[in-house]
C-alpha cells in the first residue's frame, strides 16, 4: 500500500499533524488559563514539541536529533549562538551526561534566572527563550516544563541500539585489528637487529672512530653500540604508538563503547597535553641543562685525554712528573663536577621549594659530620701524592710495617709484607708517620745491609775483618762498587762487635740477602778457624799471660793493605 500510493500516504501525514496542531492551539491555551504555572497539568508536552515544531511556520525550527532520535526543535537564538548552533551545543551536553551516566531524575527547571534553564544535576543543559515558548505555542513556564520532559527522556534512552550482527561485525573487527596489531609487533622485533646492523655497517664504514689530534674519544664500538641503543628506542616507541592507537579503535568498533573510545583519547592525551606544554615552558631550563652537562661531559674527555698523554709521556710539562697525572685528573674531575652540579642546581624542577632545600641541607650536615676522617684520608692522599714519596712496587717502611707497595688510592695505602700479607694504612697515618723508601734509595747509590758478629780479643782483628768481607763478597746481589766495608762498634767486656756493611741495589730481596750473607759468614769464620762467640761466653786463663793476640808477619791489614805484616807473637791458649 506504501509502495503503491506514495502521494497519499504523504496526504494522510499532513492532515494528521494539522488535526493534531488545531488540537494543540485549541488545548493549550485553555490549560494555560486555568492553571499558567502547572506542569501536572501538560503531561504530552514531549509530543507537543513534536508536533508543533513540525509544522511551525512563522518560526524556523531546528531539530535536536540524538541518534536516530528526533528529541524535539529549538527556535530562535539566544546571544551570539543561532538554532542550529544552539542544537549542537545542547546535543553535546546530553551526549556527555549520557557517557556519565547521569540520571534523569536529576533534571531540574531554574525559573528564577532570564532565561530559565534546564539542568541536569548542577550542569546547565539548555535555556528555554520566549522564541521557544512562541514556536511552541506554549507560555514560557509551560515551555520549561516541556523541555524538561526533553532533556529526561533524552536521558533514559539506551546509549546505542545494536543487533547481534553489528556485534559479530564489531568482534571480527577487534580480532583483526589485534593480529595486525601482534604482527606489526613481530616486523618491528624482527627488523630491529637487522636494521641496527645496517645502520651501524654503513656509519662505521664511514666514521671509524672521533678523534682529536691522534686523541681517540669514540671508538667505532662506542659508536655502533649509541646507534643499537638508539634503534631499540625507536622499536618502543613505535610500539607504544600501535598501542595507543590500538585501544581507541578497538573501543569504537562497538557502539556501546564508541563514546569510549572518543573520550578515551581525550583522557590519554589531555595529560601528555599538560606534560608537554610543561615541557615547553621548561624548555629554556632544559636547554641550559644540556649546554652545562654537554660542555662538562666533553670537557672531562678532553681533560682524561690530556691526563692520559702526560701519564704516557706524550706531553710534557716541566717540574710536572707523570705519575702525578692520574690523581690529578680525579682531583679535577671531582671539582669539576661539583662545580656543573652547582651551575645544573637552579635549574632543575623545584629546586627553590623548601623541601629540595631541606633535603639539600640534610645530606650536607651527614656529608659534614660523617666524613671527618674519609676528608683526612683525602687530604692526606692528595698530600702524597705531590709529595711523592713512594710508588707502587717500592719496598718501604712505614712506622713498624715493611713490605711492598701495592697500591695507592686517595683513602689508604696497602703494603705487602714478605709474610705476603697485605696491610691496609689510612694515609692520614702514612702522613703522620716516618716512612723509609728503600727503591727510592737503591736507584742512587744502593741500600746498605748491615749485620754484626762478636768475636773475642784473642783473634787479630785483620783476620776478622778479611774473613767478614770475603763472606760479603761471595752472595749474590752486593754490589762490588761501592765495596762492603767492616766497622769495629764497640769494645766489650769479653769481645769486640764488629759490622758487616755492603750495598745492593735490590731491596726487595732483603730478606734473602741477609740469609745468604749469615751463612756466607759462618762458611768463612769456619774456613779461617774463627769462633764467633755471639753469645757473650767467658774464657779462663792464666793471668799471667797478655790479652793481646798475635800477629803473623805474613798476614796484612785488610783494610789497609799497604802497611805489610803487623807484627808476630804467640797465641795464647783458650779454652
Amino acid at each position: 500500500m506504501v509502495t503503491r500510493h506514495p502521494m497519499r500516504l504523504r496526504l494522510g501525514c499532513s492532515w494528521a499533524l494539522a488535526v493534531v496542531l488545531l488540537a494543540t492551539i485549541e488545548v493549550v491555551p485553555t490549560a494555560a488559563q486555568d492553571a499558567p504555572d502547572s506542569a501536572a497539568e501538560t503531561p504530552d508536552s514531549v509530543e507537543a514539541i513534536l508536533t508543533v515544531g513540525a509544522d511551525e511556520d512563522s518560526l524556523a525550527a531546528t531539530p535536536l536529533v540524538l541518534g536516530s532520535d528526533t528529541l524535539g526543535f529549538l527556535y530562535g537564538s539566544t546571544g551570539l549562538l543561532d538554532a542550529e548552533e544552539r542544537a549542537r551545543a545542547v546535543l553535546d551536553r546530553l551526549q556527555e551526561l549520557r557517557v556519565e551516566r547521569v540520571p534523569g531524575e536529576s533534571v531540574r527547571a531554574d525559573l528564577e534566572r532570564s532565561p530559565p534553564l534546564v539542568l541536569a544535576g548542577d550542569e546547565p543543559v539548555l535555556a528555554v527563550t520566549p522564541a521557544d515558548a512562541r514556536g511552541l505555542g506554549m507560555t514560557l513556564s509551560e515551555a520549561v516544563v516541556a523541555y524538561q520532559e526533553v532533556v529526561r527522556s533524552a536521558l533514559e534512552l539506551p546509549l546505542v541500539r545494536e543487533t547481534p550482527k553489528e556485534l559479530l561485525v564489531a568482534v571480527g573487527l577487534v580480532l583483526l585489528v589485534t593480529f595486525l596489531l601482534w604482527l606489526s609487533w613481530r616486523l618491528l622485533g624482527r627488523a630491529e637487529p637487522k636494521v641496527a646492523d645496517g645502520i651501524t655497517r654503513v656509519v662505521t664504514s664511514r666514521i671509524s672512530a672521533i678523534r682529536v689530534q691522534g686523541v681517540e674519544f669514540v671508538s667505532g664500538d662506542d659508536i655502533g653500540r649509541s646507534l643499537r641503543v638508539s634503534v631499540w628506542l625507536l622499536r618502543w616507541v613505535l610500539s607504544l604508538a600501535l598501542l595507543v592507537v590500538y585501544f581507541p579503535l578497538a573501543f569504537w568498533f562497538f557502539p556501546d563503547t564508541r563514546a569510549v573510545a572518543d573520550r578515551f583519547l581525550e583522557v590519554l592525551l589531555d595529560p601528555l597535553q599538560e606534560a608537554a606544554w610543561a615541557m615547553v615552558l621548561y624548555l629554556p631550563n632544559v636547554l641550559n641543562i644540556v649546554i652545562i652537562v654537554v660542555i662538562t661531559w666533553r670537557g672531562l674527555i678532553l681533560l682524561r685525554a690530556f691526563s692520559v698523554a702526560l701519564a704516557r709521556g706524550r706531553i710534557k710539562i716541566r717540574g710536572f712528573y707523570p705519575d702525578w697525572a692520574r690523581p690529578t685528573y680525579q682531583l679535577l674531575r671531582v671539582f669539576i663536577v661539583a662545580f656543573a652540579v652547582v651551575l645544573v642546581w637552579p635549574y632543575l624542577p623545584n629546586s627553590d621549594s623548601r623541601a629540595f632545600q631541606g633535603v639539600a641541607a640534610f645530606l650536607g650536615l651527614l656529608v659534614t659530620f660523617g666524613s671527618a676522617g674519609a676528608v683526612s684520608n683525602v687530604v692526606g692522599g692528595v698530600v702524597m701524592v705531590y709529595m711523592r714519596p713512594f710508588a707502587v712496587g717500592d719496598r718501604v717502611r712505614i712506622a713498624d710495617t715493611m713490605g711492598d707497595v701495592v697500591e695507592r688510592g686517595i683513602l689508604v695505602t696497602r703494603v705487602r709484607t714478605p709474610k705476603n700479607v697485605v696491610i691496609t694504612i689510612p694515609n692520614s697515618q702514612v702522613l703522620g708517620s716516618h716512612l723509609i723508601n728503600y727503591s727510592r734509595v737503591a736507584e742512587d747509590n744502593g741500600v746498605i745491609l748491615h749485620t754484626s758478629v762478636t768475636i773475642g780479643y784473642d783473634v787479630p782483628w785483620p783476620r776478622v775483618h778479611e774473613a767478614l768481607l770475603a763472606a760479603a763478597r761471595e752472595v749474590e746481589g752486593i754490589l762490588d762498587e761501592p765495596g762492603p766495608f767492616v766497622l769495629q762498634t764497640a769494645l766489650g767486656d769479653f769481645t769486640v762487635s764488629y759490622e758487616l756493611n755492603a750495598y745492593t741495589k735490590q731491596p726487595e730481596r732483603m730478606g734473602g740477602l741477609y740469609s745468604d750473607l749469615h751463612k756466607q759468614i759462618q762458611v768463612a769464620f769456619a774456613a779461617a778457624e774463627i769462633e764467633i762467640t755471639s753469645p757473650t761466653w767467658h774464657a779462663v786463663r792464666d793471668g799471667n799471660q797478655s790479652t793481646i793476640p798475635p800477629v803473623r808477619e805474613s798476614e796484612p791489614d785488610p783494610t789497609n793493605p799497604d802497611l805489610g805484616p803487623t807484627g808476630s807473637g804467640d797465641e795464647p791458649a783458650v779454652t
